[in-house]
């Protein structure tokens, strides 16, 4: 590590969290025998006290659950339980693809490859209020099997109602959080446990010694160590609560996932060491880990999704690793075999770019300046005909809308009302200059439907305008 690694990445933290707006955050650089070769503390896990952040303070994970799930499901391949290759309804009845001309594949969700446009989050406490379900007197949310039972039904039949795809089983990568709310659900039934949660604990959080973390909702609400979860508002105010429900799915093997900086290094070691933890406990075979780290689907340019990670390049070499958003969430870890070394960033308030803060410790570790990493891609202006043709609104059932449009001869674009500078870099391709990263815009289309949708990030927007 170069002597100035902390004076540098400290000074970019800074800047991340002034642009983020940021309350709390903590980072961590650990080696693959577990030793902390740097961790910091920033902010506050909860401001109004002034309580500052620590190693052990528990933070929303989000989406780095989806990597948990993946695991679990991994292990349940090792033991022959399940298969990859089987199809989705050999283990959810009630998912019968109706629609689909070919089966829905355990792989296919593993990497986000159903098929499915983004759609509304089927939440926790909606479900629950469905059901009558009271926390107080039914017990934690995660680990309730009538909650389970009733999502997992709500999930399977509104994936069967759809008949708009983005293409056929494993064609393309579109982030699903209801495929992984399926899977989670397998892992529940499948394994030997009663809930989702508790297979985590029993095969994974427990052997690894990671002993604040996990599935809970109840738990971290009342620990006077974990963070409130703040985020801004449209208005400008700030919200801040314990609410660990806020936008949580019904089934948990897409989000629902708590730990700290501390158990988080412990399971990146795991990684770094092949499927064993630090106290040697055996997690994982070498090639279960190598087939979650295998690349699966073409993400953009710069990432491909394998099985509940991302694969891209940061620094000389190659890393793995997963991000998450929540409300009060913003979260990142990530890790690389050749140089043996892992990051991880938690954060307490939604929408930092932690991501980009995660990778900079890793390029700054090799002794890269992050900045000097960027592509530059040669500027392909669209013609005004195709600009024509694209122009219109993309709208997320997740809640985000972008709009194409010719702006004085170039491509315009508008995201959820905000003007952002998108530069064409290829015939489909458009790239979107940010402070702190980039992120690309692809548009599809075919013969028969014309241009039909567009992948902004994660997600392939449908065309509805």
């Amino acid at each position: 590590m170069p002597n100035d690694f902390q004076d540098k990445f400290e000074r970019l933290t800074a800047r991340v969290l002034d642009s983020g707006r940021a309350v709390g955050l903590a980072a961590a650089v650990v080696g693959k025998h577990g030793e902390p070769l740097y961790e910091g503390f920033f902010g506050y896990r909860d401001r109004e006290k002034m309580l500052p952040v620590n190693r052990d303070t528990i933070f929303g994970l989000a989406s780095v659950t989806k990597s948990f799930t993946s695991l679990s499901m991994l292990q349940l391949a090792e033991k022959g339980i399940v298969r990859p290759d089987d199809p989705v309804s050999r283990y959810i009845p009630s998912f019968t693809g109706k629609n689909r001309t070919e089966p829905v594949r355990l792989r296919h969700l593993l990497c986000h490859s159903g098929g499915y446009f983004p759609l509304p989050r089927i939440l926790i406490d909606r479900v629950a209020e469905k059901i009558g379900a009271i926390e107080e007197r039914d017990g934690d949310f995660a680990y309730l099997r009538s909650l389970a039972d009733e999502g997992v039904r709500l999930v399977a039949e509104r994936l069967d109602a759809q008949t708009d795809f983005i293409g056929r089983p494993g064609e393309r990568f579109s982030y699903c959080n209801d495929g992984y709310a399926l899977l989670s659900d397998i892992i529940r039934t499948q394994g030997d446990c009663a809930s989702f949660a508790e297979y985590l604990e029993k095969h994974i959080l427990q052997p690894l010694g990671m002993s604040r973390s996990g599935c809970s909702f109840v738990g971290p609400a009342r620990d006077e160590n974990a963070s409130v979860l703040y985020s801004w508002q449209g208005d400008g105010s700030l919200r801040a609560d314990r609410d660990y429900h806020n936008n949580a799915f019904v089934l948990n093997g897409g989000g629902a996932m708590k730990s700290t900086i501390a158990d988080l290094s412990k399971y990146i070691c795991m990684y770094l060491n092949h499927g064993t933890g630090l106290s040697g406990a055996k997690i994982a075979s070498r090639y279960s880990i190598r087939e979650m780290c295998k690349p699966r689907q073409y993400a953009s340019p710069e990432a491909y999704y394998c099985y509940g990670l991302e694969e891209s390049r940061v620094g000389p070499f190659l890393a793995h690793g997963h991000g998450g958003s929540l409300p009060g969430v913003s979260s990142h870890f990530l890790w690389s075999d050749d140089g043996e070394v892992g990051v991880a960033v938690l954060c307490n308030t939604m929408d930092v770019p932690v991501g980009y803060l995660a990778k900079a410790a890793l390029s700054m570790y090799y002794g890269e300046e992050p900045e000097e990493r960027r592509i530059e891609y040669p500027v392909r202006p669209w013609s005004g005909e195709w600009i024509g043709k694209v122009g219109g609104d993309y709208r997320s059932g997740e809640g985000d809308t972008f709009t194409l449009y010719e702006k004085d001869g170039s491509l315009g674009m508008r995201l959820n009302g905000k003007e952002l500078s998108a530069v064409p870099v290829s015939p489909d391709k458009a790239l979107v200059r940010k402070p702190f990263g980039d992120t690309f815009l692809q548009i599809f289309s075919d013969e028969e439907r014309g241009v039909w949708g567009a992948q902004y990030g994660s997600r392939i927007f449908p065309k509805r305008g």
